[in-house]
């Protein structure tokens, strides 16, 4: 099983709050992240592209972890 390095760590620490802002969202109407960074266009666009870089990333994790 492969180690995980700290480009992981951070990939799956933005996936799960990614994750549970939507469950947030979908059961509560309530969104985590506009809510500590107010409704901020640009770093909300940021935060929402880099949890979607790290789903990215941890799809490609998963799939060499597959092959190995």
């Amino acid at each position: 099983m492969k180690k995980m390095n700290v480009v992981d760590w951070v990939a799956f620490v933005l996936v799960i709050i990614g994750a549970l802002n939507w469950g947030l969202v979908g059961f509560f109407q309530y969104n985590l992240v506009d809510s500590i960074f107010g409704m901020s266009g640009m770093v909300v666009r940021i935060i929402y592209a880099l949890v979607g870089l790290a789903a990215i990333w941890m799809i490609g994790s998963a799939a060499m972890m597959k092959k190995e």
